[in-house]
């Protein structure tokens, strides 16, 4: 019903076009791939093929998405006409606050709202795992990814920047955005 409801408030014609379940484990692999197609893709050029080959490994090989389930990201897959498209994870990162890890929608399928889809479901799952009371979500965005401003257009505002070392002599380079959740 919630994804009902939000394809309509998105504007998409047909709900039945699009889904989104929740990931097990068994998904893994359909993560992997998903992400072997989108992630190089939208990072070819604002990362080294290397830092892009390091990262792949570092997120998303099979064993490291099992190790991020175990350790309580909640990945989101969407389809559109059957086809997995996109994802979404989520972490929680203390009482009131949780971190928007990941999330990625195939090019081929991108303007078709599934990112705006997959961030609502983001946000369900913050309000339904906080409970009562505000919360906060926060993502890491590469300061160089035009996807600062869908972010922007959902509401979140930069709170912060840095550069993060995540071995291999890499870095990312982010801006921090925020979102206040009631």
């Amino acid at each position: 019903m919630f994804i009902t409801l939000l394809c309509q408030n998105i504007g998409i014609m047909s709900a039945d076009r699009m889904s989104i379940r929740k990931a097990e484990k068994m998904d893994c692999a359909l993560i992997h791939a998903l992400a072997g197609k989108v992630f190089p893709h939208t990072y070819r050029d604002i990362l080294t093929p290397e830092q892009i080959k390091y990262m792949m490994e570092w997120m998303y090989s099979i064993a490291n998405l099992r190790k991020q389930m175990e350790e309580g990201h909640e990945f989101f897959i969407a389809s559109w006409d059957g086809a997995d498209c996109g994802y979404v994870s989520v972490t929680r990162d203390g009482k009131d606050l949780f971190h928007l890890q990941k999330i990625y929608v195939l090019p081929e399928f991108q303007g078709l709202h599934i990112g705006d889809a997959l961030f609502r479901q983001a946000i369900e799952f913050v309000r339904s795992s906080h409970g009562e009371g505000a919360c906060g979500m926060e993502l890491n965005v590469n300061r160089h990814n035009p996807a600062r401003g869908f972010y922007e257009k959902q509401g979140m505002k930069e709170v912060n920047r840095g550069d993060f070392p995540i071995g291999n002599g890499f870095y990312m380079n982010d801006y921090i955005m925020r979102l206040d959740i009631k």
